[in-house]
């Protein structure tokens, strides 16, 4: 079986049990998933700042006005890159990262109207240019077809650690460069899907802002694996860049938190006989979500309850 050349270090092995530590903590104040609106802002800036990678000028405030069905103007081929995006994203938990098929899937709606070989891998030679100097000359088309089969084949039977073989995945696949046009954004999009099997909550966090921040050290990484004949220094740079998303997931799940806090505190003092369906509403969250707050505040004695779930009311405790 084909083997992808790449060398866990000990910078590897660290970032690879901190990361192991920040999804436990942000899964187990979750609930695994993030609340409806912060799933929605996470794959906004995740569809945003993967097309600008690739120099698409929209902005977060257009493609959310692209979600919402709204009038955007700007150039007719970002606005088709985004409303592919959506519908390539909106099948995330649907595809199977080990099958071409599915991967082929996902191609043709990355790059539906925008590319003629949409959804099939490429007839000729590609490179990868820096201005006008090409850093990256990839395999022949005719090698395509087996090199993806072996890649996908390892990365479905390999027993390295998820996080670490999604890398060496993006990465070969970026070597590979088995696609016309559209290989960052579906190598990208496919890591995430890799890490979604290891851990569902990878489906919300949008990695691809902290690449976009370091764009010149996401192609130096590529550049440095490419001279060394293996894969380390791009699995070092994307880990890091895991290690901050999660970081910055974490703390926009605690204002989100402190904000559901807020409001089921305000609703109880409007309405003191306030239930547990008009909390999710208020919030947004879960039935579990909000009783989960609920335990929270009354842990904290911030609220009581008076009386049982029929005819009690709660006690909201003065500031």
């Amino acid at each position: 079986m084909y083997i992808p050349p790449f060398t866990i270090t000990d910078a590897i092995a660290s970032l690879i049990a901190d990361i192991a530590e920040q999804v436990g903590l942000l899964t187990a104040t979750t609930d695994n998933l993030p609340t409806p609106h912060l799933r929605k802002e996470n794959r906004i800036k995740t569809i945003q700042s993967s097309l600008a990678i690739e120099n698409n000028s929209l902005s977060v405030e257009h493609v959310t006005a692209i979600i919402e069905g709204k009038r955007v103007l700007g150039a007719p081929n970002e606005i088709q890159e985004v409303k592919n995006a959506i519908d390539a994203y909106e099948l995330l938990l649907e595809l199977n990262p080990y099958k071409e098929k599915d991967l082929l899937k996902a191609h043709k709606l990355m790059m539906a109207d925008l590319v003629k070989e949409n959804g099939r891998y490429r007839q000729g030679g590609v490179g990868v240019f820096d201005g006008e100097k090409c850093v990256h000359l990839a395999p022949p088309a005719e090698r395509v077809p087996s090199l993806m089969g072996d890649l996908l084949n390892w990365v479905k039977q390999t027993k390295t650690h998820p996080l670490v073989s999604s890398c060496v995945f993006h990465y070969e696949f970026e070597f590979i460069h088995p696609f016309a046009d559209g290989n960052g954004r579906m190598g990208r999009m496919w890591q995430t899907l890799l890490l979604m099997q290891w851990k569902p909550v990878f489906a919300w966090i949008p990695v691809e802002t902290i690449v976009k921040e370091h764009q010149q050290e996401y192609y130096d990484a590529i550049a440095k694996s490419d001279a060394e004949a293996n894969s380390t220094a791009f699995i070092t740079f994307m880990l890091q860049c895991l290690k901050q998303a999660l970081l910055e997931m974490e703390e926009s799940n605690q204002k989100s938190n402190q904000k559901s806090n807020r409001k089921i505190l305000v609703a109880m003092r409007r309405n003191p006989q306030v239930t547990i369906r008009e909390l999710q509403e208020e919030t947004g969250l879960s039935e579990s979500g909000v009783k989960k707050i609920i335990r929270q505040l009354r842990g904290e004695g911030l609220v009581q309850r008076i009386g049982g779930a029929k005819g009690g009311h709660w006690e909201v405790r003065q500031e």
